[in-house]
């Protein structure tokens, strides 16, 4: 491992924040949960544990779905992500194939987007918050 293998995958996490920054709420929330959903079927087609990735992804879809209610649940959902990256790259086929580091860059990545949104995914960019809430006509 290089320190590419760790700052690579820190900075598409840090990326992905400043993205999705820029979505506004609850856009952010509704297509986040969905999002994670998804992202918990990363490994179904060849994740190296057969059924058992089953195990993984109903709880996670279960908790996916929270995240429709609480932001919050959203970061549950990334950490969980983020152990069950580890357990691949420890144990099982790593996520694409052709990069045996993968799993371990995609639990660092999932490990940073889980801060966010375990701190409840604000916005990074203050001044366009600030532009945004200006624009919008108060009641």
């Amino acid at each position: 491992m290089t320190v590419l293998d760790y700052l690579g995958p820190a900075l598409a996490g840090l990326v992905f924040i400043a993205l999705m920054s820029r979505v506004p709420m609850p856009a952010r929330q509704r297509f986040n949960a969905v999002f994670v959903g998804g992202a918990g079927a990363a490994y179904l087609s060849g994740g190296g544990f057969g059924p058992w990735e089953l195990a993984y992804v109903v709880p996670a879809t279960a908790v996916a779905y929270l995240g429709l209610r609480d932001i919050r649940w959203i970061g549950v959902a990334w950490a969980m992500h983020t152990g069950w990256d580890v357990v691949h790259h420890l144990y099982g086929n790593p996520l694409w194939p052709f990069v045996a580091s993968s799993s371990h860059g995609c639990a660092i990545m999932d490990a940073v987007i889980a801060v966010w949104f375990l701190l409840g995914a604000p916005t990074s960019f203050r001044a366009e918050a600030a532009v945004s809430s200006s624009l919008t006509p108060s009641t």
